[in-house]
């Protein structure tokens, strides 16, 4: 099974720092940089993960949260939502409108990375200690 995330994001910057950690990690990336039209999208590719800003062109991350929610299809399609407002009614709405984990900008790559591994139950291709997100000799601490 292919690894595919899908990514919405509007900051052309972060949105090219994680599409290439991604990738370099073994995903398949495919980047929307507005909302319009991103849940008809997701239907469309089914990824194992939506990535999502909260704030976006076109529809704001929580529509289109609301929007795959309501499709049997993508209803339980894990959503990673980021956003660069990380007040808690912030996380509280996107909660509440069903995201799976929430992520304040600025983020570590090794946050973001550890994230997608654990919301989709994968591992890296050199899982173990040696790939850098261990907390200390042979990842452990």
């Amino acid at each position: 099974m292919g690894k595919h995330v899908l990514l919405i994001e509007d900051e052309e910057n972060i949105a090219e720092a994680i599409r290439f950690i991604l990738v370099r990690d073994g995903w398949q990336v495919t980047h929307l940089a507005e909302g319009g039209g991103a849940a008809r999208r997701a239907a469309e590719l089914m990824p194992d993960l939506v990535i999502l800003d909260h704030m976006l062109p076109g529809a704001s991350g929580l529509e289109i949260l609301a929007a795959l929610r309501a499709q049997a299809k993508t209803a339980l399609l894990p959503v990673l939502m980021l956003t660069a407002r990380g007040q808690p009614r912030d996380r509280e709405a996107a909660e509440r409108a069903g995201a799976n984990r929430f992520m304040a900008k600025p983020f570590a790559n090794a946050d973001i990375l550890a994230e997608v591994r654990a919301m989709t139950g994968t591992a890296g291709p050199e899982s173990g200690p040696e790939n850098g997100l261990g907390n200390g000799p042979g990842g452990q601490g």
